[in-house]
Formats: C-alpha cells, structure tokens, sequence
C-alpha cells in the first residue's frame, strides 16, 4: 500500500514500512520472535528490559492497530505524485483526496482553493489555463494566482463566451492577447473547438477550471472533452480544479441519442446529470467515450465540504445570460425554448426567468427585448410581449425539468403562430427527436417523464461509478 503514516515517534514509521513490505501475518510472529531475543539477550540489563516492556510492546500493538485500520479503508493504489496529497488511482484517473485543512467550514471548499495540494508540481512546468471570468477564488483569478506564486503560464484556453464571459451565445470568439498580462488568448469555440498539436507543443500541463452549471447542452463540458481527447493524443496532463454544480441535486430529461450528437450534446447523459465538472470529466475517461476510447492522464482536484445536496450560489455568474440564481435553476427547462419562437427573456434583465410571445394573450407580465450585452440581437427584438415570470418556482428547490413551461407555450399559440421553428436544433438540445413529437401530440408532462425513465435508469447505474461525493 502505498500510504506512509505519520506517527509520534521514528519507530513508528519504520515498524509501519515493515508491516507495508512483509504483510501482517509474517509481521506478527516476526515481532513476538525478536521480543523474546531482546527479553533473553537483555535480562541482565533490567532498566533496559523495563523500558522495552512498557514502550516497545505498546508501540507494537499500537503500530498493528494502525495496519488493521488501514487495511479496512480504501484501497490506494498510486504513489504520491503531488505534494501533500494521497491519490487514488484508477486506471489513467487520479483524485487528490486530502487534506490537511481542520478547520469547520460551512461552504464548499473548491479545488482553486486548494492549490497547495498540487502546486509543487507545476514548478518548472510550462501552464495553459483553460478559464474564463469564472476562474476566480476570493475575487483573483486562477491566471494572476498562478503568475503570483512565479509559475510559466504559456497560454490561456477560453471557451463559448470568451475569456472575460462577456460574448453572446454562439458569437464567434477570436484569438487576442490579454491586456492585463500579455498571456496569448487561444478561442476553443468557432472553428477551433479542439486545441492543436501546434497550440500543445510548448505546454506541458493543462488546468481546467471552468464553473459548469450541469446541463448537458451548456457547452463546457463540450470544451472539456475536446481538451482531454487533445492532451491524450498529445502526451499531456490535465489539472481538473472541481467546483460544485449548482444543479447537481437531481438527474432528469432524455438522455441523448447517438444520432443527435453535436457540440450541445456530446455525450449519452440526460439533460440534467447530477454530477460535478470533475466526477464528469473521470466519466469520459473511464466511458471511452474521447476519440478511439483514448485516455486522458487527469487529475481532479476534488472540492472539500460538499454533497451533490449542497446548495451553491455561484459567486460569478457563468455566462451573460445567466445572471442569478433563478436563471441558472430555470435553465434546464427553459433552454429548449432556445430552438421555439418563444422569448425566454433575453434582451431584459431577467432572461431565463421569464418567457412570451407578441402572440400569447395578455398574461401575468409584459416585457420588450431590446439589444443588450450578451444578447446584441434577441428574438422578437423591439417588440412587445406577454409572458410569465417564473423566478418565483424557484423559491423552492426542484428535482425536475418543468415541462409545463413548453406544454403551456404550445397551448397558448395554437395555430396563431409556429411554435418549434427550429428543428433540427431543437432535437440536438432535447438529445431526441421524440420529445418534439410528444408536445405536438399532446402527451402529458407525467406521460413525457415516465418515457425517460429506463433511460434515466441506465445512465444512474453508470454515473455511480464516477461519483466523488455523497
């Protein structure tokens, strides 16, 4: 086993290699053997022979007590490549577990912070950070944490949104340099989703710290593929620093069907998965599911405090439009209006929290999306309409899609207007064509959620495979 504990004294340490190396049941009579020698070579010495007695017999039994507790703690597998750390090895898959830190903490601990577990090994090593505005922990960012402590930060990887996450969705997002540090910006959205054996070449490690927000069509966990199928093609190591997921406390919708795969959907997991960045990325890995079934050498720095029924309230939000609580809660279900001709609010200041039509009758709420930050042209721009504000069913906490948003929407607009005006992209975000037949043949919500379940059975018995957390 490789786990060396740290007791009082140097014997202890020592008696505990000789455990480790000949094995418990040889350690034993072994022991007893050279205590009897001691007991005879020493009887003339009887200061000695005390002190034996009382300290070398307890300091025995309590050496065997420690292997015993070990022996019914997990299996640890993997040497201690990271200062101050245990890993736990699985094939290519590492999670430092840890720590050190004893004080009582009421919220999470992220892996950014707990950069002392795994800095030493980025000393002389050349770093690329896959980031955005979100790669922050007590208001600095991962980057500045990094240039701080006198690492070589090469590059920094941005995804959908761009760097500082102030890009509309789907807008291009182009390589710059950044202004604060001079870093080269490399874009992994557009046509450069995946890093190049170019982009690699002068990078040794790769850290990825991006809050995720656990929903299959949010595209960071497409960026995260991509970058783990490139560092396994290439030789390179991925740092996972894990954060919790705000919606990591129930698993619904379709899960995706391979014929619907896309850069909203890569993956055979249902819309809402229940897991964090990291217990996803170990998922790929251990899946197959990058190119060819390569592997990626990962390791996921794990949070430290935190349950998958922890509630989170991310610090920064994740992406222009997902600007509260409310939003990030309700963007599983009001997402899927993305591909309908209904509003979901941007163009206001509340988008995801609200949804209309200039068609729908005169409702709770009336609103008129106008061009903004994050949403330079939305839908029905400059135009009226009636609509509800659903923020406040998230006053209580869900467990599930609410797909009365979307039955009540096709309701509403009958035949007065078209209601799914995208197809094709409305199958790649539900993962399935079915759903889309299912609210034109008016099935119930009950009906629409009970045809996922052996879906959802399948996926929960592969999920646990991968889960870090309670």
């Amino acid at each position: 086993m490789a786990i060396v504990i740290k007791l009082t004294t140097m014997a202890s340490e020592i008696l505990i290699t000789d455990i480790r190396t000949i094995g418990l049941e040889t350690f034993i009579p072994w022991t007893l053997f050279w205590m009897r020698r001691f007991d005879m070579k020493n009887s003339k010495d009887n200061l000695v022979l005390f002190w034996f007695q009382k300290y070398g017999k307890l300091l025995c039994l309590e050496t065997i007590l420690v292997f015993l507790l070990i022996s019914c703690s997990q299996n640890v597998k993997g040497e201690n490549p990271i200062s101050g750390t245990i890993i736990i090895e699985e094939d290519t898959i590492h999670i430092a577990k840890a720590p050190t830190e004893q004080q009582v903490i009421k919220n999470p601990l992220l892996g950014i912070d707990r950069l002392h577990l795994f800095v030493d090994s980025l000393k002389g090593k050349r770093i690329a950070v896959v980031g955005n505005q979100t790669s922050v922990v007590k208001g600095v960012h991962l980057v500045d944490t990094l240039l701080s402590l006198k690492l070589n930060v090469v590059k920094v990887f941005s995804p959908e949104h761009g760097f500082r996450g102030d890009v509309d969705a789907g807008e291009k997002v182009s390589h710059s340099i950044d202004e604060k540090t001079g870093i080269p910006l490399v874009s992994l959205y557009g046509n450069n989703k995946k890093p190049s054996a170019t982009q690699l070449e002068d990078v040794d490690i790769v850290i990825y710290d991006i809050q995720d927000v656990g929903v299959r069509f949010y595209t960071f966990i497409s960026t995260l593929h991509y970058v783990m199928e490139a560092c396994a093609e290439h030789n390179k190591q991925v740092v996972l620093l894990d954060r919790p997921n705000p919606n990591g406390h129930y698993v619904d919708g379709p899960v995706l069907e391979s014929s619907f795969k896309s850069f909203v959907g890569m993956h055979p997991v249902p819309i809402v998965y229940g897991m964090t960045i990291g217990e996803y990325a170990m998922m790929i890995n251990g899946e197959g599911w990058l190119d060819n079934g390569k592997k990626c050498s990962l390791w996921v720095i794990p949070c430290k405090n935190y349950t998958h029924k922890t509630k989170y309230v991310l610090p920064v939000p994740p992406s222009p439009n997902l600007k509260s609580e409310a939003a990030i809660a309700l963007y599983p279900s009001l997402c899927l209006f993305e591909a309908t001709t209904v509003s979901l609010g941007r163009g206001t200041d509340k988008p995801f929290e609200i949804y209309g039509h200039p068609r729908f009758p005169k409702e709770e709420i009336e609103f008129t999306p106008t061009p903004q930050l994050g949403a330079k042209n939305p839908p029905h721009v400059n135009r009226l309409c009636n609509g509800f504000d659903v923020s406040k069913t998230t006053l209580k906490r869900s467990y599930e899609i609410n797909l009365n948003f979307l039955i009540q929407a096709r309701d509403l607009l009958g035949d007065s207007a078209v209601f799914i005006d995208q197809n094709a992209f409305f199958n790649r975000l539900a993962g399935t064509a079915t759903l889309k037949d299912q609210l034109y043949k008016s099935w119930s919500a009950k009906e629409i959620r009970d045809s996922w379940k052996p879906g959802l059975d399948k996926f929960m018995e592969i999920r646990k495979k991968y889960l870090m957390y309670d």
